[in-house]
C-alpha cells in the first residue's frame, strides 16, 4: 500500500521539527518536503543540521516555501507549522490543489474573522475559509475533522483547558454565575524558536505573562460556550503545560459525578487519561507523548472543583495533535505513529 504523501511547512521551528520527527517513524506517511516557513530565508539548510537528533532520519533540506516547489511533489496533505499571517496566506493555494491542510497556527482556529483580527491584530486574507475550516481538538470535534479538507488545530493552552472544560460544560456541570478560572504554566518552547530577552536562559523564572489579555482566551470561550478568567505563566523547563482550572459546579454536582463524566466522555479517548482519586497530571508523566491526563477532586459543600491537566505543549498542543488529525481524516488508525 502506498504511503500517504505529506509536507511540512515551517519545519525549521520547535512545532515543525516535531512534526518531521513524528512523521518520520510513522508507517503509513511519507514525509515527501520539508520548507521554512519565512520567504526570505535564502539557503536550504539540511534539516539534520537544524535539528541534529534528526541525523539519519532524513536528508531533506529546508527552503523557503514556494507553492509551485511545493505542489511539484505532489503531496496528498500538508501540515502548517507556520506563523499565522504565513498560514492564512499560504492555504488557499495548497486547498486549490486539493491538498488537505492540517494547521497547527491560529490562522483558521475562530469561524469570526473579526474575532481573529481582534485577537491577532490583523485582518484575516481569507475570511471565508475560516467559515470552512474544522476544529482539530479531536476529543471534541471528531465529526467536523473526518470530512474536513481544512483543519485548524486548536492552541496548546486551550487544548489542555477544553479536553476536561468542554465535557463537564456539555453535561451542565458548569455553574457559569462563577466564571472558571484557569491558571496555566507552559515551558518555554511555547514561545517558539525566534532568541528574545524573554526566553533567555538567564532571564527565565516562574512568571505570568499577558494577564487577562492572552489570546488563546477567546478561543477557548468561543469552544467553551462561556466566560473564562485564563491566567498564562512562563517556566523554566523546556516542554509541557500543566493547567489548574478552579469550576463552580452546577446545582446537584458532586466531585464523584464530575469524576463518572469524564470518565464516561474519554473512556475510549486514546489519548486521554483520567486518573484514579489521589493521583495527579505532571508534566514529567506527559512530555513526549500526545496524552492529555486530568486529575479532579472537589470540596463538595462549596460546589467547587479543581480540575488539573497536563500535556507536552509541542505533541499534543501541536504536532502529535496534527498528526493525530490526519489520521482520522485519511482513514489511517488514530493512533498510528503516536505511540
Amino acid at each position: 500500500m502506498a504511503k500517504v504523501r505529506a509536507i511540512i511547512v515551517g519545519a525549521s521551528g520547535y512545532s515543525g521539527a516535531e512534526a518531521a520527527r513524528i512523521l518520520l517513524g510513522h508507517p503509513s506517511v511519507e514525509v515527501a518536503g520539508l520548507f521554512g516557513s519565512m520567504k526570505r530565508e535564502a539557503e536550504a539548510p539540511l534539516m539534520a543540521d537544524l535539528f541534529p537528533r534528526l541525523r539519519g532520519l532524513t536528508a531533506l533540506r529546508v527552503p523557503a516555501f514556494e507553492v509551485g516547489a511545493a505542489l511539484s511533489l505532489k503531496p496528498e496533505v500538508a501540515i502548517l507549522a507556520a506563523p499565522a499571517e504565513v498560514s492564512a496566506e499560504i492555504a488557499p493555494g495548497l486547498l486549490g490543489r486539493g491538498v488537505k491542510v492540517v494547521d497547527i497556527s491560529a490562522a483558521f482556529r475562530f469561524k469570526d474573522a473579526a474575532v481573529f483580527e481582534r485577537a491577532y491584530g490583523f485582518a484575516h486574507p481569507n475570511p471565508r475559509l475560516c467559515e470552512a475550516a474544522a476544529y482539530g481538538l479531536p476529543e471534541i470535534n471528531r465529526a467536523a475533522v473526518v470530512e474536513a479538507d481544512l483543519i485548524a488545530c486548536a492552541g496548546c493552552y486551550v487544548t489542555a483547558a477544553l479536553i476536561p472544560l468542554a465535557a463537564l460544560a456539555r453535561a451542565g456541570a458548569i455553574d457559569w454565575a462563577w466564571a472558571p478560572t484557569i491558571d496555566a504554566v507552559s515551558g518555554v518552547s511555547g514561545a517558539g524558536r525566534a532568541a528574545t530577552q524573554a526566553v533567555h536562559f538567564c532571564e527565565v523564572s516562574l512568571q505570568p505573562y499577558r494577564v487577562l489579555e492572552h489570546k488563546h482566551a477567546p478561543e477557548i470561550e468561543s469552544r467553551l460556550g462561556g466566560r473564562v478568567v485564563f491566567t498564562p505563566h512562563l517556566a523554566a523547563w523546556e516542554r509541557g503545560i500543566l493547567s489548574t482550572m478552579h469550576v463552580s459546579l452546577a446545582e446537584g454536582w458532586t466531585g464523584a459525578r464530575a469524576r463518572e463524566e469524564l470518565e464516561r466522555a474519554y473512556g475510549r479517548a486514546p489519548f486521554v487519561r483520567v486518573l484514579p482519586a489521589g493521583q495527579w497530571p505532571s508534566v514529567a508523566a506527559v512530555r513526549h507523548t500526545n496524552f492529555c491526563d486530568v486529575g479532579l477532586a472537589a470540596d463538595d459543600g462549596l460546589r467547587r472543583l479543581i480540575v488539573v491537566s497536563a500535556i507536552d505543549n509541542l505533541v499534543k498542543g501541536a504536532a502529535g495533535q496534527a498528526v493525530q488529525c490526519v489520521n482520522i481524516r485519511l482513514g489511517l488508525p488514530e493512533a498510528e505513529g503516536l505511540r
